[in-house]
């Protein structure tokens, strides 16, 4: 119909089980949807320089398997802008950073 029900997934890894995903609500019909939703994962700082964050978009189909949009990594794997802004959240511990990336496409595999 020309519209996608998009949602994104976020997966802190190495995986810590069910509290690592999170999953926003699903927006109808929409080509540029807005998630205003916040998640928050108990770690302790020390340990977040480990982790890296996941973050995937996906179109919702009822009846058989979502489609794989696009997504990014933040984490100490990540290079350049995505890089940085890893590296900026771990520097400033208790305070919200916010920033745009661009989905790239590559390969995923479906968690």
């Amino acid at each position: 119909n020309g519209y996608s029900d998009p949602f994104v997934k976020l997966w802190l890894k190495p995986d810590m089980g069910k509290k690592a995903k999170h999953k926003t609500q699903i927006k109808k019909k929409t080509l540029n949807p807005e998630f205003n939703e916040e998640f928050f994962y108990d770690i302790k700082h020390s340990d977040l320089a480990k982790k890296s964050l996941d973050i995937s978009v996906w179109d919702y189909d009822i009846g058989k398997s979502n489609d794989y949009i696009g997504g990014c990594q933040l984490g100490i794997s990540a290079k350049g802008e995505r890089l940085k802004h890893w590296y900026e959240c771990l520097k400033n511990k208790d305070k919200k950073i916010e920033r745009w990336h661009q989905l790239q496409n590559e390969n995923h595999v479906s968690s």
